[in-house]
């Protein structure tokens, strides 16, 4: 069963802003740290920003530390990437992961199917 659904990627132009959502079943959500990472052709997965279990704490990849915003609503068991000032280099599949925590990807357990990201010049 599918158990991460990832929402809210699409085409924008640089400088526009995105809101990706993801929603996760309720076990798997209240007892994860969830992350987002994406991945472009030809490079590896990426950690792009990840967020506590009860939301106290956020970490973000020096490329997009003051641009993206992670966030969690428990209630809903879903998280939110909100992106602003997007640029080129952000176009990628955006993945939703459930897990221990950290930047490797190796730490989380569960993972969305990805939403494409592009942003065009």
């Amino acid at each position: 069963q599918v158990q991460l659904v990832e929402s809210g990627g699409g085409l924008v132009q640089a400088g526009g802003s995105l809101r990706l959502s993801c929603v996760a079943s309720g076990r798997i959500f209240s007892s994860s740290v969830m992350g987002w990472f994406r991945q472009a052709p030809g490079k590896e997965r990426e950690f792009v920003a990840r967020i506590t279990r009860l939301g106290g704490s956020t970490y973000y990849a020096d490329s997009v530390a003051g641009r993206f915003t992670i966030s969690r609503d428990n209630a809903k068991n879903t998280v939110y990437l909100q992106m602003n000032s997007l640029k080129p280099e952000d176009t990628a599949v955006y993945y939703c992961a459930a897990g221990r925590g950290t930047s490797y990807a190796g730490a989380y357990d569960y993972w969305g199917q990805g939403t494409q990201v592009t942003v065009s010049s």
